[in-house]
């Protein structure tokens, strides 16, 4: 359904929607859209620090051997 629109049809999307909703309503709607998205690639970039954080303190939890082990072994 949505593969036959093109640009004539985007066009008239537009005119309709700033018809309906005014310019200074639109303006402030891409500005929490921009907001969300800084919200969200934010969220993102804490979650993949903490991921790797514990990536890390996870990555080395077996103890090392010492002499005394090696010559008991």
């Amino acid at each position: 359904m949505l593969n036959n629109i093109g640009l004539p049809g985007l066009l008239l999307i537009a005119v309709v929607v700033l018809v309906l909703f005014g310019r200074g309503k639109i303006s402030s709607l891409m500005g929490e859209v921009g907001k969300g998205i800084t919200a969200f690639k934010k969220g993102v970039r804490e979650e993949t620090e903490e991921a790797a954080k514990s990536l890390e303190s996870a990555r080395d939890v077996t103890p090392e051997e010492t002499g005394r082990q090696k010559d008991e072994a």
